[in-house]
């Protein structure tokens, strides 16, 4: 759990500043559970300079509680957690300054957001937090003020960890929680676990992930996990820690995540996914008599494949559903007759021909629609999907043919800005596994939104 945060002070001499106004949103990883925002009379007068840019006046804190009748409140929503701030150095030090003169010694793990978006936003010229979330994209209201600030912060983390591939703040965060004594009961864990579309990761004692899993249905898929009795389950029964998860609503970007964070994090009961495991490649030539064949085989890197899949038979599959959707020929498409009976009538009817002997440049411009609907090459198109909740969509970014990643956004201007999105896009690999991630998802889905620029 983390608490994040925004202190405004007086100003003044160090560690003599007085707290003007505090904002604290507790925030479990996904949304916000609890919050905390108040004025605070300080007893000192507030700095000129301060008031031209918080608006926070001598005035408007003279009702106001001291420091002391909200600290209790301020103790209760941060137990537990790790603070979470925007310089956090600065408002753990303002903090931890009130509570000794209250006599009481405050301490609290602590992550700070500027230092987090240097390590996973390299490329902003500057992480102050008002430049930040304008690159991003990022609706802010009452800046300099505790609750627009905190609130700001919030989503800027929530950013941070989506480009958090290598799960560090996660990880943080189990070892903080061991250190405090707290040992989750699995019955515990899986009560908080939510029945949607996502990336679920299984995490031992140390905070190690040891497997990364991907479902339409969490809960379920971690119910199966651990009420199964094959080996890898009873591995992960022993070894859990704790569970944590990512919802993305959409199931192409938990395709997607799953690939490309195996690849980063190799947990231990995942050895099959660390690799690619699309090995036969579907590719086209022409036939002696012009005709272009599409033909199954094994991939070897020679040349480049238009999609590729898993296994024979899931290319059989495949390609029985183009053949049909295209009106192709089944005998030019490299299928198994002896396992492909719903086509065995028309095979026999189209010896050395198609569909009423169709001349080659007629055939071939269908195998050529398929061709290019099924790959992104040299095109520069955003998939667009769905978010996390209602009012969010996602995106999948494709630029000159290679794949940039994702992002979440609820605003159009983060879509239609491509600045903005490439600021807030969760840079990812393109290689074949998400290839073919993406186009057997394009072929499945209907009415697939996709805007090409």
């Amino acid at each position: 759990m983390y608490a994040i945060l925004d202190i405004e002070t007086t100003g003044g001499q160090f560690n003599e500043e007085g707290i003007t106004e505090i904002a604290i949103y507790k925030f479990d990883g996904h949304e916000i559970v609890d919050q905390f925002i108040s004025l605070v009379n300080p007893e000192i007068p507030i700095q000129p300079f301060v008031v031209k840019l918080t608006g926070i006046n001598n005035d408007m804190l003279k009702s106001a509680p001291k420091f002391f009748e909200v600290a209790k409140r301020i103790l209760e929503i941060t137990q537990d957690c790790v603070l979470v701030a925007h310089n956090a150095s600065f408002d753990y030090r303002i903090l931890k300054t009130e509570f000794r003169r209250l006599g009481y010694q405050f301490s609290s793990k602590n992550l700070c957001t500027v230092e987090l978006s240097q390590k996973l936003l390299p490329e902003q010229p500057s992480h102050s937090l008002g430049k930040l979330v304008r690159a991003l994209g990022i609706p802010m209201a009452d800046r300099h003020r505790a609750s627009g600030d905190a609130l700001a912060t919030v989503k800027l983390f929530k950013i941070l960890l989506e480009k958090d591939l290598e799960k560090i703040i996660v990880k943080k965060l189990i070892k903080s929680e061991v250190e405090n004594g707290i040992s989750p009961k699995l019955q515990d864990l899986l009560e908080n676990i939510p029945s949607k579309t996502g990336i679920y990761y299984i995490h031992n004692q140390k905070g190690t992930l040891i497997y990364i899993g991907k479902s339409r249905n969490i809960k379920k898929r971690l119910n199966q996990h651990f009420s199964g009795n094959a080996i890898k389950s009873k591995k992960l029964q022993t070894e859990v820690f704790t569970i944590t998860y990512d919802e993305t609503g959409s199931e192409l970007i938990a395709l997607l995540k799953e690939s490309e964070e195996i690849k980063i994090n190799k947990p231990k009961y995942n050895t099959a996914q660390r690799k690619s495991i699309f090995n036969i490649g579907l590719y086209s030539e022409k036939d002696s008599n012009g005709y272009l064949n599409l033909k199954l085989q094994k991939i070897d890197g020679r040349k480049k494949e238009i999609t590729s899949f898993v296994n024979v038979a899931e290319g059989n599959k495949a390609l029985e559903n183009i053949v049909s959707k295209y009106k192709l020929c089944p005998k030019f498409s490299g299928i198994d007759s002896a396992t492909s009976n719903c086509f065995q009538n028309q095979i026999k009817e189209c010896d050395g021909g198609c569909l009423g002997e169709i001349q080659p440049e007629e055939y071939n411009s269908r195998v050529q629609e398929f061709i290019n609907k099924n790959s992104f090459e040299n095109q520069n198109m955003i998939i667009v999907d769905r978010g996390r909740n209602v009012s969010e969509r996602s995106a999948i970014l494709i630029e000159n043919g290679i794949y940039q990643g994702y992002a979440f956004y609820d605003l159009n201007y983060q879509i239609h800005n491509i600045e903005i999105l490439k600021n807030i896009i969760v840079p990812m690999q393109s290689n074949r596994d998400t290839n073919n991630i993406i186009q057997s998802h394009i072929r499945k889905t209907r009415n697939l939104k996709i805007i090409k620029f």
